[in-house]
């Protein structure tokens, strides 16, 4: 057997149980047969060491026990809290930079070995690396139409504040004691956004910082809405298409001045940590991050059909830091399926459909290209998406094909817009008019392809739905790609 594929099996062994002990928590890591498991596991690898097949066996075994008992852990901290109630007074330091929603913020500050968050009014603002004197009671997060304490446990935020008193400390006045590298970058992201308000007009503003710098806070709950219905919403958060549009121009400006392509590549990979640095390092930037590296360099490589090892690996090693991920975040589940959607669907559709089209008009086979990426991606993600949120978006495949082929050209305009407000301020406006024309396009075809009536539907998924959805799809992939190797 060779050695990827034995690679591929531990990494799926691992995952395996980390969704095992997810779902079934705490009854399988108590369990008296997970430790006839582990028994049974160390007798194989001690009497069949020397046969090979037995001995990837026994070790697929370890690996799953191994992710059953690190989500273990993580649950027993959790479900184990011992201070719901307790009143805490004191300086602590804002972990990251405060959201932002409506006419209020959430503040991150760490006590000892967990984080607490705290709902303030919008001013007075705080800032990354604030002292800040807190008073409050700590309270558990209570569940709302979703599981909201398990979202926050996974980023180790596990108490809220309770009618929290909180005022800059006065020990430290206003002085930062975030980390000196990390506050200067947050500095240039802010100083970004607010040169891009003051060139673009809203909403388009909104919609270029969600495209240069990730988020959709800037815009309003009307145009968050409609990014949703017509399922646009990747393009303002931090998603591996964002990522893979810097990484490849980042790579063409590589070339440009001079590197050779494998040089151009790791520049690349430094700028898009650079990038997911400015949007302030959240799990959905880092995730984007890493699955865009990944897909960029399977694609460059022509290694697309093969790279599902590293996508596996690369999920499994975020799952080892943090195995709340699997089960807990969606945007991780998402991001994740996309790629795999993109490595295993989309071959089989430029295999059958895209090569038909191919009628030497580049236009046609450019707008075939980008309609397929988005249906590979979709089919392997919606089963998720009707789960979480029962809304069937039925025009996310032309608001794609209308608005995926000019971001990259506007994410362009815009950044050598702004980057031009710091040199000469008339070339910035210049730059920012041109940026404007397709930010208009985008957000008036937004906005009127989720005005239509059936542009998205309700539909309720079990979970044996979902199960049922990704057994046949494995059925259906494995069969075309059989069929396809076959020919070749």
């Amino acid at each position: 057997m060779a050695k990827s594929r034995i690679f591929l099996i531990l990494c799926l062994s691992f995952i395996g149980g980390i969704a095992v002990a997810s779902f079934c928590y705490p009854k399988i890591a108590n369990s008296f047969y997970l430790f006839i498991v582990l028994v049974s596991a160390i007798i194989i690898l001690t009497i069949n060491h020397r046969n090979k097949p037995v001995a990837i066996f026994g070790f697929a075994l370890l690996f799953f026990i191994c992710g059953i008992y690190s989500t273990d852990l993580k649950l027993e901290k959790i479900n184990n809290l011992s201070e719901n109630g307790k009143n805490i007074s004191g300086n602590f330091i804002v972990q990251k930079e405060p959201e932002i929603s409506g006419k209020m913020q959430r503040i991150i500050v760490k006590n000892g070995d967990y984080k607490i968050m705290i709902t303030a009014p919008i001013y007075p603002e705080y800032f990354y690396g604030d002292e800040v004197r807190l008073s409050c009671a700590l309270k558990i997060p209570k569940n709302k139409t979703f599981d909201w304490r398990m979202y926050l446990a996974k980023d180790d935020i596990l108490y809220e504040c309770d009618k929290p008193k909180i005022e800059s400390s006065p020990a430290g006045g206003r002085e930062n004691k975030g980390n000196k590298a990390y506050r200067f970058i947050l500095k240039i992201k802010n100083k970004l956004g607010e040169n891009i308000e003051k060139l673009i007009p809203a909403p388009q503003s909104g919609l270029m910082i969600g495209l240069i710098l990730g988020g959709d806070d800037k815009l309003s709950k009307d145009i968050q809405n409609n990014f949703s219905t017509t399922g646009m919403t990747h393009i303002v958060a931090v998603s591996g298409y964002n990522v893979t549009i810097v990484a490849e121009y980042l790579m063409l400006l590589g070339i440009f001045i001079g590197l050779w392509r494998r040089q151009a590549f790791w520049f690349a990979v430094a700028g898009i940590i650079l990038f997911i640095a400015m949007t302030g390092f959240p799990s959905s930037a880092v995730r984007a991050g890493v699955m865009g590296i990944l897909l960029i360099w399977a694609m460059k490589n022509g290694r697309l059909a093969n790279s599902q090892n590293a996508i596996i690996f690369a999920a499994a090693v975020m799952l080892l830091i943090n195995p709340l991920l699997l089960r807990w975040d969606i945007g991780f589940q998402l991001s994740f399926l996309a790629t795999l959607g993109i490595i295993y669907v989309y071959p089989v559709f430029q295999n059958y459909l895209i090569k038909r089209v191919e009628t030497g008009l580049k236009p046609v086979s450019t707008l075939a290209e980008i309609l397929f990426l988005t249906l590979s991606a979709q089919i392997f993600v919606l089963p998720v998406i009707l789960f979480n949120f029962q809304k069937l978006s039925l025009i996310s495949p032309l608001a794609n094909l209308l608005v995926l082929p000019i971001i990259p050209l506007t994410m362009l305009l815009g950044f050598v817009a702004v980057i031009s407000s710091f040199i000469f301020y008339p070339l910035a406006q210049i730059f920012s008019w041109l940026a404007y024309l397709p930010l208009k396009y985008e957000t008036t075809v937004i906005d009127y392809l989720a005005s239509l009536k059936y542009s998205s539907i309700e539909v309720h998924l079990s979970w044996w739905g979902v199960v049922i959805w990704y057994i046949v799809l494995i059925l259906i992939i494995s069969a075309l790609r059989g069929k396809l190797s076959s020919q070749t």
